[in-house]
C-alpha cells in the first residue's frame, strides 16, 4: 500500500469514527433581558456548570439582549446569527408562551434548534417583607375587596407568563382580570426593584429569581406555584394549593441555538450540557440557584417544547389572548 493510499484510508477511518467536535472558540450565553432576572440566572448557571464540569476551560461570557421578553434575541439570532456555533440563548416557559401568542413576529417554534434544559423553576407570589399581607388568603381577600389598591408588577407585558400568573390570582379572588392593575417590567430584576421601592404591592415571578431577595429577607413569599412544597431552603414556603387555591406554574429553563448551526456544533452543545448535568457537583449547584431537576436535550427537548407551545395556545384562549 502506497503512503498516499494509507493516508486516505486513515482519513476515511477518522471520518467514519466521528472525530470529536472542537469546543466553540468564544462560547457565549445570551440572556434576553437585563441583568438580575431568570434569563440571567439561567446563563450564570450554565456558565458555572460547564466550567465546573470541565466541558470548557474558561468561563463562558454572558451578554444581555433585552427586548420583548426574548423577542429581540429570538429575531436577532435567526436573522443575523443563524449559523453562529459559539452562542446559546436562554429560554424559559415564558419564551414558549410568547411563541404561542405570536409575540416573536414572523418566527415560530420551528425556527431555532432547541438544545437542552438545565432545570425547572416554579412561579411564586411575593410581597415586601413589611407588607400587611402575610398569607395568600389575606392578599386574595384584599384583592377581592379593593382591587384598585393592589398593583401587580412582573417581568412581562399582557399575555406573558408573569401576567398569566397575576391573572390567575385575580381570577381565584373573583376579580375580572381585565380590571387587574398590572405594571410590566423588562425582567424580574426590575420588578423586584419596584416592589422594594413601594411602586407595586405584589410581584408574580419565579422562585429561582427571588432566591437572593429571600436570602436578604427583603421579601415575603406568600405562595409557590408548585403541586408540592419545594425542598431545601424553600421548604417553609406554602404552596397555593395547600392554601386552597388551584394555582400551579412550572417553568422550564434551557437553551437554543440558531437554525443553521451545523449538526456537529449542535451535537457539541447537547453533549456539553449532558456532561455538565452529570458532573458530581451539578445537583448542588442547580439547587443553589433555586432550580430543580429537569434534564431534557436534543430531540426529547424539541418534542417537549413543541407540545408546551401547543398547550399554552389552548390556555391563552381562556383569557382571550389568541383567536
Amino acid at each position: 500500500m502506497t503512503p498516499r493510499i494509507a493516508s486516505l484510508w486513515l482519513l476515511l477511518a477518522a471520518l467514519a469514527g466521528g472525530q470529536a467536535q472542537a469546543a466553540p472558540t468564544r462560547p457565549e450565553c445570551i440572556a434576553p433581558a437585563k441583568p438580575g432576572g431568570g434569563f440571567d440566572l439561567t446563563c450564570k448557571l450554565a456558565q458555572r456548570a460547564l466550567l465546573d464540569g470541565q466541558v470548557i476551560d474558561a468561563p463562558m461570557r454572558v451578554t444581555y439582549m433585552p427586548g420583548g421578553i426574548g423577542a429581540v434575541a429570538y429575531n436577532s439570532v435567526i436573522a443575523q446569527r443563524a449559523s453562529d456555533p459559539n452562542s446559546v440563548v436562554a429560554f424559559s416557559s415564558g419564551s414558549l408562551l410568547n411563541l404561542a401568542l405570536g409575540k416573536y413576529g414572523k418566527y415560530g417554534v420551528n425556527d431555532v434548534r432547541w438544545v437542552a434544559s438545565i432545570g425547572t423553576d416554579y412561579g411564586m407570589i411575593a410581597v415586601r417583607a413589611d407588607s400587611p399581607y402575610r398569607s395568600l388568603k389575606a392578599l386574595m381577600s384584599a384583592l377581592r375587596d379593593t382591587p384598585e389598591r393592589i398593583v401587580f408588577g412582573a417581568g412581562g407585558t399582557i399575555g406573558s407568563q408573569d401576567w398569566m400568573k397575576s391573572a390567575l390570582v385575580a381570577r381565584q379572588a373573583g376579580v375580572d382580570y381585565r380590571k387587574m392593575r398590572y405594571v410590566a417590567f423588562e425582567g424580574g430584576g426590575e420588578a423586584f426593584t419596584a416592589l422594594l421601592g413601594g411602586h407595586v404591592q405584589v410581584v408574580s415571578g419565579d422562585i429561582g429569581e427571588a432566591a437572593a431577595q429571600i436570602d436578604a429577607k427583603r421579601v415575603r413569599i406568600l405562595a409557590v406555584l408548585a403541586d408540592q412544597r419545594l425542598p431545601g431552603k424553600f421548604a417553609a414556603i406554602p404552596t397555593a394549593r395547600e392554601q386552597g387555591y388551584a394555582l400551579s406554574w412550572p417553568i422550564i429553563r434551557g437553551f437554543y441555538v440558531g437554525p443553521k448551526v451545523s449538526q456537529a456544533d449542535y451535537d457539541w452543545w447537547v453533549s456539553a450540557f449532558r456532561k455538565a448535568a452529570a458532573a458530581p457537583g451539578f445537583a448542588a449547584l442547580r439547587e443553589s440557584r433555586g432550580l430543580f431537576p429537569l434534564s431534557l436535550d436534543g430531540a426529547e427537548l424539541d418534542a417537549f417544547v413543541k407540545k408546551s407551545v401547543s398547550d399554552y395556545q389552548r390556555q391563552a384562549r381562556e383569557f382571550d389572548l389568541v383567536r
